[in-house]
């Protein structure tokens, strides 16, 4: 099998599916622009700050990719290619891309508010209290997780350290030129590339050399600054730039892979135990934000529907976004698929599947004259900006959530967790406390996690649409293959952490298992109560 094909088969499908299937949720929800949206209605130049599509959909394309479409396809692939290439496929189009979505949508058509409150609205206090709960759980899970990787990308490659780190100013240069000083879009946005790329050049020039400790703790002092800083100095103009790195570093693979073409080495199937790990339900938790990812709901419902300029926007950046994800996924699974079972093996060993994707991309790129080196190391760079965007969006989430926990009916609260401050450095130190736990031992259990959230705000989007009189069918399938999925993932995974004595480990698949049992109970007594008021109307 040439891997050229497999890439053109999943932007065929892609875009197939953007064109019809989100159009026809896009009709069957009552997507409306005379509808003013909520940053338009509530905007307050901080958090509410209307954004045009083009930079909206970079800030929530980084946010949601990160480098969980990179690690969970490459991670699975010890199933082989064939099983995750169509997961991706199915799994972006019918259930990510449809979660996304639905939330933004759900979230724009309450105010703004987060899929915590809509909970609230349509299922009760307590349905919110414990969704607050399980959600913020998970962010910190998000915050170990990418902080591990991120740190031990900078080690690995001391390049994208340095790159990384002059990103960031350029990020805030940018978005003071654009929103305080008047300079257009257009023109930004040429200086903006033109001095990302000088960045990655002095990255190369001058590596930053420091230990994973220190990384993990600069990180995370980074991720309480950025969480609490307006989003125009930081989040939008780092996100709107990242989004270049990221269209370039995908051009530079499907060119390398159009002009190299290398063939597929890695076995279509292995087999349906690998290593004491069941293809169902572990593929599809391992796989995680390549298919499917409650993250995103968190993202979509939290930051995104403050920037949101019009209704029909949330196609593009909800639905959208899911679906270049899986482009991003698919070639990530090419990256271990192509060098055959015994190189993954040892790349892994190396540096994990962040350094799988960049050799892989890397060597595409010599294809058309890139030097295997530079090219590396702009691929970490690429997916370490993305990372990054995910944890401090995380940690802003978390900040959120924790507000919205300790308050009542949206009204401000005296409790310390009110405070921004203090409920962002919970966050973080929690966060950080769980970091120094190895990658591999942390994904199944963020994995699992992050699916079984996309299933609760799946259900909390059906709820509502179901309340409001409108088609809710499209969320009933994902719904309930997500719980099954999910529920008896954790089961597994609180069997062998607690075989190998890792309780905290333990500890959180036991809660996340709970609180998910009673939100599902929640939300199906709800659902089936419509159904049997609607019918006794008619």
């Amino acid at each position: 099998m040439n891997s050229l094909v497999l890439i053109l088969i999943s932007i065929v499908c892609f875009l197939i599916a953007y064109v019809t299937y989100g159009a026809w949720l896009a009709k069957q929800w009552g997507v409306d622009d005379t509808r003013k949206t909520p940053a338009h209605t509530k905007g307050d130049g901080v958090d509410y700050v209307p954004a045009k599509a083009p930079v909206l959909l970079g800030h929530h394309f980084a946010s949601i990719a990160g480098a969980g479409p990179i690690s969970g396809p490459i991670a699975a692939a010890i199933f082989g290619w064939v099983p995750v290439l169509l997961w991706i496929i199915v799994g972006s189009i019918f259930f990510g891309g449809v979660q996304d979505y639905g939330s933004l949508f759900a979230s724009v058509r309450h105010d703004g508010k987060s899929i915590g409150e809509v909970i609230e609205i349509n299922m009760g206090k307590t349905g919110k209290k414990l969704f607050g709960a399980f959600a913020w759980l998970t962010l910190l899970l998000v915050i170990a997780a990418f902080t591990n990787i991120v740190a031990n990308t900078f080690v690995s490659v001391p390049e994208a350290a340095m790159a990384s780190v002059l990103f960031i100013i350029l990020a805030i240069g940018f978005g003071f030129g654009v929103h305080r000083r008047g300079v257009s879009l257009g023109i930004g946005s040429v200086i903006g590339v033109i001095l990302l790329f000088i960045c990655i050049a002095l990255g190369n020039m001058f590596p930053l050399v420091l230990s994973r400790n220190v990384w993990i703790t600069i990180l995370l002092g980074y991720i309480f600054i950025a969480s609490v800083t307006p989003v125009w100095i930081l989040l939008q103009p780092r996100d709107y730039l990242n989004s270049f790195l990221l269209y370039a570093m995908m051009a530079g693979a499907v060119l390398g892979l159009l002009i190299a073409r290398p063939a597929i080495q890695l076995a279509p199937v292995t087999s349906f135990n690998v290593g004491g790990q069941w293809l169902f339900p572990m593929l599809f938790v391992t796989v995680a934000c390549g298919a499917i990812s409650g993250f995103h709901s968190l993202v979509g419902s939290g930051t995104t529907t403050k920037q949101l300029d019009k209704e029909s926007d949330a196609k593009l950046i909800g639905y959208g976004s899911m679906l270049i994800e899986g482009v991003l996924a698919t070639v990530a699974i090419i990256t271990a698929a192509y060098v055959g079972a015994d190189k993954l093996t040892a790349l892994l060993a190396d540096g994990g599947p962040v350094n799988v994707f960049s050799d892989g991309i890397g060597t595409f790129m010599t294809s058309f004259g890139i030097p295997f080196t530079v090219g590396k190391s702009f691929v970490a760079l690429a997916v370490s900006a993305f990372a990054l965007t995910s944890l401090d969006t995380g940690t802003r989430l978390g900040r959120f959530i924790l507000q919205e926990f300790v308050s009542e009916g949206g009204k401000t609260s005296n409790h310390p967790f009110a405070n921004m401050y203090v409920a962002t450095a919970l966050t973080v130190v929690l966060g950080g406390a769980l970091a120094v736990t190895s990658w591999s031992r942390i994904w199944p259990v963020f994995g699992s996690a992050n699916q079984l959230l996309a299933a609760l705000a799946l259900m909390a989007v059906a709820v509502w649409l179901k309340k409001t009189g409108k088609n809710h069918k499209m969320f009933v399938i994902p719904t309930v293959f997500m719980f099954a999925v999910t529920l008896l993932a954790l089961v597994f995974l609180i069997q062998s952490n607690l075989a190998a004595g890792n309780w905290i480990l333990v500890l959180f698949p036991v809660l996340l298992f709970i609180l998910a049992i009673i939100l599902a109970y929640q939300g199906y007594k709800i659902l089936t109560s419509v159904e049997v008021e609607e019918s006794t109307k008619a």
